[in-house]
């Protein structure tokens, strides 16, 4: 049996799926068998982007990679050294896919539809041998001596020698790896909209800035609570690259405020107060012979309705002119631009990523071959892990980094 060891892999997605071809390519004496409890395999990398699947992220330095993870980065610096994009990149290549990078840096495969990324994942799959059972939920493992035996809903067992649990954020893979001796860091949600109710949002829906600068307020200063990027306004609230982003590296501290917080919405990120002031000054002395509107004219680069929107919540008249704009009218003009607090009331949705921050705890297992320290033989990989990176393809990546380091040493291991 050492010879030809039989390796099962629980949960049909990203991580379990790169793991098995692994695995099956790479130890051609390995017998890998994968069980999918649902009728349909890698179902989240068919929605992944939309429905384009965005594969991974264009950045092929470690060190400026794991920066996207809020949680396990620290752990995957060395797994992406092993497996990183540019890795994933060539691997589907090599399979005949062609994938193209935006400007944003996700990677997509050019036909723009996740089916292309599926396919060829089950061709290979079938290529390897690789046993894909659908139906075919686990219930129990129970591991006797080298030997596991893993119980099905249905009543059926199999015998394994090894085993990588890859279930994503079922329950049932974390009731297996509790069940195994593991221990679960608390299940709560990341990457979420924030929902707000506010007079200087309504009737602004669509609305989007390309860059804000966006921090928690009440949290300590040293950590990673504020964050950059894209706000959009929506009919409930904001939404945007950088309100996910802060949701993912703010989710504890969110959660345990019950999604209750107060915001800082700085519409003019990188400049600060005193630059904005300025600049407001400047422009000010410039049109000084000139009867231009305020409302109408703008040194800032935002959307004319939300310009118009602060101007009146700062009692700026719609009619004054830039000439008649007082020196404290400045100030809280510039204070509403940078400063401005606005109240989460809630937490949104976020439809093309759902991710969980929590999982299997990290320090149980070993980075370089994803096994468990807890309990020989036993792997892990994907998102039943307390590992989870902001939208742009990241989270998919830590799935086929590790994927890809668990089926490397599931089938080498003697």
């Amino acid at each position: 049996m050492s010879n030809s060891p039989k390796i099962i892999i629980i949960g049909g997605g990203a991580a379990g799926f790169f793991a098995a071809i692994t695995c099956a390519r790479t130890h051609l004496h390995s017998q890998v068998t994968l069980l999918e409890s649902t009728a349909i395999v890698l179902a989240k990398v068919r929605i992944s982007g939309g429905g384009r699947c965005n594969v991974t992220h264009h950045c092929f330095e470690p060190a400026q990679l794991v920066t996207n993870y809020p949680r396990g980065g620290r752990e995957l610096r060395g797994a992406f050294a092993r497996f990183q994009p540019k890795d994933l990149i060539e691997w589907f290549e090599s399979q005949g896919v062609a994938l193209k990078k935006e400007t944003d840096g996700r990677v997509f495969p050019m036909t723009d539809t996740s089916e292309t990324i599926i396919t060829s994942l089950l061709k290979t799959a079938k290529k390897a041998n690789i046993n894909i059972n659908i139906h075919s939920e686990v219930i129990n493992i129970i591991k006797k001596e080298n030997l596991f035996r893993v119980k099905l809903k249905t009543g059926k067992i199999l015998e394994a020698n090894r085993i990588l649990i890859a279930t994503g954020s079922n329950t049932t893979g974390y009731q297996l790896a509790k069940s195994l001796g593991h221990k679960i860091t608390p299940l709560i949600p990341s990457l979420f909209t924030f929902k707000i109710k506010d007079s200087r949002l309504q009737g602004l829906e669509g609305i989007s800035v390309a860059k804000v600068g966006l921090r928690l307020v009440g949290v300590d200063k040293k950590q990673q609570y504020q964050q950059s990027g894209s706000l959009l306004i929506t009919h409930w609230g904001i939404s945007g690259f950088g309100v996910l982003k802060l949701s993912a590296f703010g989710a504890k501290i969110l959660h345990k405020k019950e999604y209750n917080m107060s915001l800082v919405i700085n519409f003019l990120f990188p400049d600060n107060l005193e630059e904005v002031k300025q600049k407001l000054l400047n422009f000010k002395a410039q049109n000084l012979k000139l009867n231009k509107l305020i409302s109408s004219f703008s040194p800032f680069n935002l959307p004319r309705r939300l310009w118009q929107k602060l101007l009146a919540h700062v009692n700026v008249e719609q009619k004054k002119t830039w000439k008649e704009l007082s020196q404290k009218e400045i100030i809280k003009l510039a204070q509403e631009l940078v400063q401005g607090q606005y109240k989460i009331s809630g937490r949104g949705v976020f439809k093309e990523e759902f991710v969980t921050c929590g999982g299997v705890n990290l320090k149980e297992i070993n980075f370089k071959t994803m096994e468990s320290k807890i309990c020989p033989d036993l792997y892990f990989a994907g998102e039943v892990l307390d590992v989870d990176g902001v939208t742009g393809g990241f989270n998919l990546q830590s799935a086929w980094t590790t994927g890809w380091l668990a089926g490397r040493a599931m089938g080498n291991k003697q």
